[in-house]
């Protein structure tokens, strides 16, 4: 499966993708696309001999569905995208075009809700729980149905940057499992946690459970 990666700033989702979905794997990312020179995602691609593309203007739903078609993508990820998807584009590619999310949708999800903006809502909301959202892209912000989810626990101590590393190590790990079970499947599935695995909703005979550690390690994210 060829899979074109969204991405805005650093790209460390990316780089787990990079990881995950080397030569051999199911899903093989064959593009990254950037609204920014400035992207540190591009870097990254760059180092992986990954095709990127900037766009020229965002909105152009146009150019960047045939960027898309033109590496004859299968899936479109998503991965700290900070704009709003031409709707020809979210048209063109309905139900295989996925979104990160770093919370549990529905909360704290919407315009503006990105990054450190929605760390800092949780911790002032009072919750203590929080986690990670993948969904499918639909023409509004955050609202698609949610493919797969993942709880962390929110600490009384905790500031946003403490809880962004949290989040990020299970989006690290959640990302590829989601990426690698729609190419194993040929097509998005739903991912459905029970205990410390996944399991799918439907041909869980022909696709194996995708484990998530129990404990993430406290290593600070690339």
């Amino acid at each position: 499966m060829h899979v074109a990666v969204l991405a805005s700033g650093s790209g460390t989702n990316l780089q787990a993708l990079l990881d995950h979905c080397r030569t051999g794997a199911a899903a093989q990312v064959t593009l990254v696309v950037s609204n920014t020179t400035s992207a540190r995602a591009l870097e990254r691609a760059h180092a992986a001999g990954v095709a990127t593309h900037v766009l020229m203007d965002h909105r152009d739903g146009r150019e960047l569905t045939e960027t898309l078609a033109a590496h004859r993508t299968d899936l479109v990820v998503l991965a700290g995208y900070l704009k709003l998807v031409p709707p020809a584009t979210v048209d063109a590619y309905a139900g295989r075009m996925i979104n990160l999310h770093p919370a549990l949708l529905p909360a704290f999800g919407g315009k503006g809700m990105y990054g450190s903006n929605v760390h800092r809502a949780v911790l002032d909301s009072g919750a203590t729980i929080t986690g990670v959202s993948i969904h499918l892209v639909t023409h509004e912000y955050d609202r698609g149905p949610v493919i797969a989810q993942w709880p962390v626990p929110v600490a009384a101590d905790d500031t946003p940057d403490a809880l962004a590393a949290r989040i990020r190590h299970v989006e690290h790990a959640l990302l590829p499992a989601v990426v690698l079970a729609a190419a194993r499947a040929g097509r998005v599935v739903r991912l459905v946690p029970k205990g410390n695995v996944f399991t799918l909703t439907a041909d869980a005979e022909a696709i194996p459970e995708l484990l998530l550690p129990t404990a993430l390690p406290a290593q600070s994210p690339r």
